[in-house]
């Protein structure tokens, strides 16, 4: 379900922050541990349960956009496509991960090189994949709550006018 107003939709922005804050740790933790891939395998498991979370947070899963209002769920994924997000509203595979991971590729390349310099190549991969997580993460974030906060803006729109029409038809009955 969409969230019902502009306020609960930015407190839900900040939880979702704060979400993406954790999972970063956790990416950096993962890459922190001197075996050569570990980092992407928990940056994929990461990201299928991270992604997800958010859009359902947002009232954007695919299962949530299924039950809303027709016009409104048109009108979210005119938006979506709008953007260019490829993560709102669709079922999030392991594939579209490695997509994601694979548009970020220097930083993910970055990070698996680093690993092979001794002493600092693990502090520096741990503060890719932090950086990398936190950004994929906070993107995603500001893209849901964009697309929200329009379908918000529609949806309220769309019933201002249902009520006019209403009190209009009553007035000329």
């Amino acid at each position: 379900m969409l969230p019902r107003s502009i306020g609960e939709l930015n407190e839900i922005r900040e939880e979702c922050y704060s979400l993406v804050t954790k999972r970063a740790g956790l990416s950096a933790g993962a890459a922190a541990v001197p075996i050569p891939g570990a980092d992407i395998g928990a940056d994929v498991a990461l990201l299928l349960e991270m992604i997800p979370t958010i859009n359902r947070r947002f009232g954007l899963s695919e299962e949530q956009l299924n039950e809303i209002d027709s016009d409104v769920r048109r009108f979210i994924l005119v938006t979506v496509t709008s953007i260019g997000s490829e993560m709102i509203g669709k079922l999030i595979t392991k594939e579209a991960i490695v997509y994601l991971l694979k548009k970020a590729g220097v930083r993910v390349a970055t990070k698996s090189v680093a690993k092979f310099i001794p002493f600092l190549g693990t502090a520096v991969a741990a503060g890719v994949s932090y950086g990398l997580m936190r950004n994929v993460g906070r993107s995603h974030v500001d893209d849901c709550y964009n697309v929200a906060r329009r379908a918000i803006l529609f949806a309220e729109q769309k019933a201002a006018d249902k009520a006019a029409e209403n009190a209009a038809s009553e007035q000329a009955g």
